[in-house]
């Protein structure tokens, strides 16, 4: 029995420029909300888990309030301790955030008391509230007899601030930027150079009327005269050509196009005149103005009546 071991290719593991690559970004929006609470003396007694809300502030797309409970949150704690706590005060379902809340020094000295989340590294990761009404905080933020004989309560006053950062998550991909290119003006440009004789190094003599043009431009756009301007068998002179069997009219609408992109149909356009298939280049012609290919550039009516001239002779 022949045993047939098949290799298959593996991606390869070397640090090579992948075809595709996206980025997973976690981080946080971050914003704060400082709570003044004033007449503190008479929120005493308010009663346990009674408190004192702040106005809600927007974070993360999410309604945030900070509650002080003067006489605390725990009934076992005897309204020992004040209770200090953030809330999740709109809907929402898991809400993962870092918290910070500071009681301020209103002494001067900034020895403020802070609880946060910022700044270090947390084996549970940041804190998930799982619900409208969920929160985060201290039942025992602050003993009452040591706080109101310090320098956090000044004028029957406490200063609270907190900080909230929700975390987000998304992926990017590579930004790709797109540059609107304007539309070519090449043929036209090549075309007015033609024209205006600048730079010409070719003449062409046609019938006995002279037709200056551009050897490397023609030998771009057509293989015939890049054969005979470079090729093995080229011409001796190639700066004076003689052209025979074609009206003037015809070659110069044949080198205007050469020069102003329109590359097939003039060269099978060419090749047909010197083959002296005048019918069949006058279907070219009309093939070409009339079923709107895609030329780009516009042709004017200087052209369009050097155009009818062209046809008129192959006519004729």
């Amino acid at each position: 029995m022949e045993t047939v071991i098949r290799e298959t290719s593996k991606p390869s593991t070397s640090a090579s420029v992948p075809s595709t690559a996206s980025t997973s970004i976690t981080d946080t929006v971050n914003s704060s909300h400082q709570f003044k609470i004033t007449g503190y003396s008479l929120s005493k007694g308010l009663g346990i888990g009674k408190y004192r809300a702040s106005n809600t502030f927007t974070v993360g797309g999410h309604e945030w309030a900070i509650y002080f409970y003067p006489d605390g949150k725990s009934p076992e704690d005897n309204a020992t301790y004040v209770s200090l706590f953030i809330a999740l005060a709109s809907d929402g379902t898991d809400v993962r955030a870092l918290f910070e809340l500071t009681l301020f020094d209103q002494s001067g000295r900034e020895r403020h008391k802070v609880h946060t989340h910022f700044g270090r590294m947390m084996d549970g990761g940041p804190y998930t509230l799982k619900y409208r009404g969920s929160m985060w905080g201290y039942k025992r933020f602050y003993k009452r007899s040591i706080l109101e004989n310090s320098d956090y309560l000044k004028d029957d006053c406490l200063l609270v601030n907190c900080s909230v950062g929700v975390v987000r998550s998304h992926t990017e991909r590579p930004k790709i930027y797109g540059i609107a290119l304007p539309p070519s003006t090449l043929g036209l440009d090549l075309g007015k150079m033609l024209e205006s004789g600048k730079g010409v190094d070719v003449t062409f003599e046609v019938n006995g009327e002279n037709f200056y043009a551009h050897r490397l431009i023609l030998a771009a756009r057509s293989p015939v005269f890049r054969a005979q301007f470079y090729g093995p068998m080229k011409d001796q002179n190639t700066q004076w050509i003689k052209v025979e069997d074609i009206e003037p009219p015809v070659f110069k609408v044949c080198t205007f196009f050469y020069f102003c992109q329109v590359t097939f149909w003039w060269n099978l356009l060419l090749q047909v005149i010197y083959k002296r298939s005048y019918y069949l280049a006058v279907r070219i012609c009309i093939f070409i103005i009339y079923l709107n290919l895609d030329i780009s550039w516009q042709i004017s009516n200087l052209q369009v009546s050097n155009f009818t001239c062209c046809l008129s002779s192959f006519l004729v």
